[in-house]
């Protein structure tokens, strides 16, 4: 089983996006019996919250099913157990890499890195911009590139 974790601040916007999006596409590839997606924030302020209502909005306009996704804190665990550890920006990779420390973990990088010549290297906090549609769309980009990535490297 491939273990896919997708990493943001608050863990109730973009991450949990990037779940739903990519659970969406591992289901339309009939994959969802070797890829296991789930997501958390580097902050604890909003565990066990649902996704934020603009997330919520965008992911029904779609039709992309979020149920079940609750936000959650990473900890040092997720970077042994994980096989891939995709943040949305800059700021989660360094967090990222100081909870790591010295600890053996998975591969740990940013989404829009798997999106080539992307002119963009971070995921905007739409909790910040208000802007959900243009994270929606950078999302379901650098997903889909992400499951190619990882189809060709895993062989599935």
């Amino acid at each position: 089983m491939i273990k896919v974790l997708f990493v943001c601040l608050g863990n109730i916007c973009r991450s949990p996006m990037a779940e739903a999006i990519f659970r969406d596409l591992v289901k339309k590839e009939g994959l969802e019996d070797q890829i296991m997606i789930d997501s958390a924030g580097t902050g604890n302020w909003h565990i066990g919250n649902p996704p934020h209502e603009g997330t919520q909005s965008i992911l029904t306009k779609k039709g992309i099913d979020f149920s079940g996704i609750r936000a959650r804190q990473i900890g040092e665990e997720d970077l042994r157990m994980f096989d891939y550890i995709i943040a949305m920006d800059v700021e989660n990779m360094e967090d990222l890499k100081r909870l790591a420390g010295y600890n053996k973990a998975g591969f740990v990088g940013r989404l829009l890195d798997f999106v080539p010549d992307s002119d963009i290297a971070d995921v905007p906090d739409p909790y910040y911009t208000g802007n959900f549609t243009e994270v929606y769309e950078l999302i379901q980009k650098g997903c889909r590139h992400l499951l190619e990535a990882i189809k060709k490297e895993q062989g599935i």
